[in-house]
């Protein structure tokens, strides 16, 4: 786990990827896997605004939250699966930008599922938000549950990568793959034959 030097602990930037809400949530974990709230919130553009301006504010609202909070590796919701088409290639788009600003400045980048993420935080991998938000603001020792879900939902990312020592990347770390994991890596090599 690499961590801060001047900070003695893991500094996690969760990213809840979407074009409307983009939820962003900066942790410090220790290594006793106890955690502090550094800074939470959600970056918005407008659903009227044409997409390049929208993914322009999605990123410009990342980069100044990378530079104010400088994380040692950024966590980002992979998107799995979702009915809505419209939805998903809006979070996926918003998800590339993600991983292209961290690429961009060389910091690891990891992805997690929404179950994975659920199953770190709650025990659980089929946890409703509430469930979620309660254990986010329990491990973080918040007096309210972090609002909106998708602020919730970043620092939960980020919360869940921390404590599961995620490799940066499926290609770069021999560890073994969850079974979520391996799903996405077989959907993965079966699109690209």
């Amino acid at each position: 786990m690499r961590t801060g030097s001047s900070r003695g602990s893991l500094r996690v930037l969760g990213i809840d990827p979407g074009l409307t809400r983009c939820g962003v949530g900066v942790v410090d974990v220790a290594a006793d896997r106890s955690a502090q709230l550094v800074h939470v919130g959600v970056v918005r553009s407008d659903a009227d605004a044409p997409i390049e301006e929208r993914l322009a504010v999605i990123a410009a609202g990342l980069r100044a939250v990378l530079e104010a909070h400088a994380p040692d590796v950024v966590a980002v919701e992979r998107v799995f699966a979702q009915h809505n088409r419209q939805t998903v290639m809006g979070t996926a788009q918003a998800s590339g930008i993600a991983l292209l600003i961290a690429g961009e400045r060389g910091i690891p980048a990891a992805t997690h599922t929404p179950s994975e993420v659920k199953a770190a935080i709650t025990g659980y991998g089929n946890a409703d938000k509430r469930q979620v938000q309660t254990m986010v603001a329990r491990v973080l020792r918040l007096e309210e549950l972090p609002k909106p879900a998708d602020a919730a939902d970043a620092l939960a990312l980020a919360l869940c990568h921390a404590w599961r020592g995620a490799p940066a990347s499926m290609g770069r770390s021999s560890s073994p793959l969850t079974p979520a994991q391996r799903a996405w890596a077989d959907a993965e090599r079966l699109a690209r034959r």
